[in-house]
């Protein structure tokens, strides 16, 4: 195991963390305030996280809340009544969501209570015109033979809201072109033979709206196609950075795909029916929201992923909680980091923090060489990791 560095914290001004804490959840309190008819007791604890999470100390929980023994065992204890920027980054922000869905009460016993905050942006994504374009080259699709489906619907669930089926199925040099050179590091044929007649597939999600999309219709096509039996789609038991997604956007998503016209319709019947018979199930796990990395989740959590041919883990903050939230040398082993996890496991993640593993160090030298360090932060590049 390579020298462990600590865990990144948000106290350097101009940094990437800083800016998160100090810029983006401002801006967040101010659109969540903006989407909702909140009432004045919403409006004053909205006002007070804002004074709060930029200019104040870690206060604790209210004594009733439902959560307060996890978020105690979870760190709250030892960081009461320090900065919010003295504390792992990791931590920091996870609080910051959790205080958020205090403030508008969505776990008080008022008319708020389970209202996601963060729904209207959801369901905007969800219902916006390349949606309808995305949805529609599932027509084209469905023609390929079976291993270019899989091809375009990996990339689809990896790049997210940035994939472009439409384009890459209208041209055959796009993936050589745009997809290859802003991979800085594929897997693919390692997380290929690992799901060929597997039993069980656990995915970890990381978006809803049209980044959950695709990644529903990557199990639809797995479980058709046989290449996994059944598939467990862990999600968030509330919501979470903003767009992370919950049981409540899974349905939503397969809904969306049933109400659409053409392929996208059957993806949608099949998604509904393979939920039905428990070949694809959905889980929420309480660690999923956890301000941790995965290396310290609970023995049921563990097992579950121990038993599966393959967790695949989305996204740039489930990476983060999977290889540690450090600045690791960007050349540190992917096997390595995650040698801890209880099975096989891949990565699928675009680029949107700083911390990266595995790189080969050509790689490195020829992404600093064109762009500094922007490339760690900008949504530009993206991975498929495995450790078999």
């Amino acid at each position: 195991m390579p020298d462990i560095p600590p865990m990144i914290l948000a106290d350097e001004p101009g940094s990437f963390p800083h800016s998160v804490l100090a810029e983006r959840h401002p801006a967040i309190i101010r659109q969540v305030r903006e989407a909702f008819p909140y009432g004045p007791e919403q409006h004053r604890a909205l006002d007070a996280l804002l004074e709060n999470c930029t200019k104040g100390v870690i206060e604790p929980l209210p004594a009733a809340a439902p959560d307060r023994a996890d978020w105690a065992a979870w760190g709250a204890d030892e960081y009461t009544g320090r900065s919010w920027f003295d504390v792992p980054w990791l931590w920091s922000e996870s609080w910051f969501y959790r205080q958020l869905l205090e403030a508008v009460g969505y776990f008080g016993s008022g008319p708020w209570q389970g209202i996601d905050p963060f729904r209207p942006f959801k369901l905007a994504e969800l219902d916006a015109p390349e949606t309808d374009e995305e949805l529609a080259a599932l027509d084209a699709l469905d023609t390929r033979p079976a291993d270019e489906q899989a091809a375009a619907l990996l990339h689809g669930s990896l790049w997210g809201n940035r994939a472009d089926l439409g384009f890459r199925l209208s041209d055959a040099d796009a993936e050589g072109r745009d997809a290859v050179p802003g991979l800085v590091a594929d897997d693919s044929a390692a997380l290929w033979s690992l799901l060929d007649g597997a039993d069980t597939l656990c995915l970890v999600a990381d978006n809803a709206g049209r980044e959950l999309v695709p990644d529903l219709l990557l199990i639809a096509h797995l479980l058709a196609q046989g290449r996994v039996r059944r598939a467990i789609l862990h999600v968030k038991p509330y919501p979470y950075y903003v767009s992370d997604a919950t049981t409540a956007d899974v349905v939503d998503a397969v809904r969306r795909l049933t109400r659409a016209p053409g392929a996208a319709a059957g993806h949608g019947r099949d998604l509904w029916s393979a939920m039905a018979d428990g070949s694809l199930t959905v889980r929420a796990h309480p660690f999923s929201c956890a301000p941790l990395p995965y290396e310290e989740m609970p023995d049921d959590l563990a097992a579950e992923f121990a038993g599966a041919a393959l967790t695949v883990v989305k996204g740039d903050l489930n990476y983060r909680r999977l290889v540690g939230d450090r600045m690791w040398p960007p050349t540190t082993p992917f096997a390595d980091v995650t040698a801890w996890f209880p099975g096989p496991v891949a990565a699928l993640r675009t680029l949107k923090s700083d911390v990266i593993t595995g790189l080969a160090p050509a790689t490195e030298a020829a992404l600093v060489a064109a762009e500094g360090q922007r490339w760690r932060t900008g949504g530009t590049h993206a991975l498929i990791q495995v450790r078999p």
